[in-house]
């Protein structure tokens, strides 16, 4: 009897240990739609997969929402329009306006409904946290790269991507900041592709020809830089106008490897879908959580690429 007594009491003392575990977690599924600029790309791509991976760890449903092209910015009105008839338990955004998406933003808050911005910030005091890279100082971190390569002297033009978006400008004003320290280096140029592959070759195209001089190009992000590397590539130009890209899809890793771009600004997209999920969550659940959430850059080039804490940026993946 008294075997059977404690076997009772263990098993007791045991359901009710998993019960208050069960009750440290959230058995209810939550509803998170996620929408980013674009649905396709390497750096959305990756971003995705991290937020899948947290959706999964913390049970969640995640709805995938995004316009074919960058600067659709009524597109991602309306697709925020809809996710808040929908009404999800949250909203993570990456606004490709800043002040575009403002007011649609502030309505999300207005119907209780928390928003989580991501990758690039949106114009409303209403957000709960921002999760992304610090894209002044990754502006800054291509500046001095750049200064380094060309010796703090010569022509540049910068390949941005959609003008108002926060991050670009961002990551415009980190760079310029920095190279006005140099009186010899004259930025010759600021253009926009759109987060087009194509714009941008065309772009790089008619600077080599106006700029045959043409020290430096910086793209800032992931589509410019593959614009640029493949004119830089195809004019014979390679080594010769030195390139300074962002993000690290497949090709651009080639263009690294051949000498057509000479080093990559990082960000980490894995981290930045896992950890708006993450937040979401916490958010959804009444704690407090940070007002910015910094998931940090770092600059690749041949030398430094192989070590393994790179190698993880670079290539990320799911067991």
């Amino acid at each position: 009897m008294n075997l059977v007594l404690l076997l009772i009491l263990t098993l007791g003392f045991s359901m009710s240990s998993c019960s208050v575990q069960t009750g440290m977690m959230s058995i209810h599924t939550r509803e998170i739609d996620l929408i980013v600029k674009m649905n396709q790309g390497d750096y959305w791509n990756t971003l995705k997969m991290g937020a899948e991976v947290a959706a999964k760890e913390f049970n969640v449903k995640l709805n995938f929402l995004a316009s074919d092209h960058e600067d659709d910015i009524t597109g991602q009105i309306e697709l925020v329009n809809q996710s808040i008839h929908n009404r999800p338990d949250a909203i993570i955004l990456a606004a490709s306006d800043y002040m575009g998406l403002a007011q649609v933003t502030d309505r999300v808050a207005y119907d209780n409904i928390p928003v989580i911005s991501i990758d690039s910030e949106v114009g409303s005091a209403r957000v709960k946290t921002y999760v992304g890279t610090n894209n002044y100082e990754a502006g800054q971190l291509a500046a001095e790269r750049m200064v380094q390569l060309i010796e703090g002297k010569g022509q540049i033009a910068v390949m941005n991507f959609v003008q108002a978006a926060r991050n670009a400008n961002q990551r415009e004003e980190g760079f310029l900041d920095y190279v006005a320290r140099y009186p010899d280096i004259k930025v010759v140029d600021i253009q926009y592709s759109q987060s087009n592959q194509r714009y941008a070759e065309e772009l790089t195209r008619s600077w080599l020809v106006q700029y045959p001089n043409l020290a430096g190009i910086v793209a800032l992000n992931a589509e410019s830089s593959i614009g640029v590397g493949r004119e830089v590539q195809r004019s014979g130009k390679g080594g010769k106008v030195n390139v300074i890209a962002f993000d690290s899809p497949p090709e651009t890793m080639e263009f690294l490897q051949e000498g057509i771009v000479q080093a990559l600004v990082l960000q980490n997209p894995f981290n930045n879908g896992y950890l708006a999920v993450q937040y979401a969550v916490e958010i959804i659940e009444g704690h407090k959580v940070p007002d910015r959430i910094d998931t940090g850059i770092k600059l690749i080039d041949l030398d430094n690429m192989l070590w393994p804490e790179n190698q993880k940026l670079l290539f990320p993946f799911v067991k």
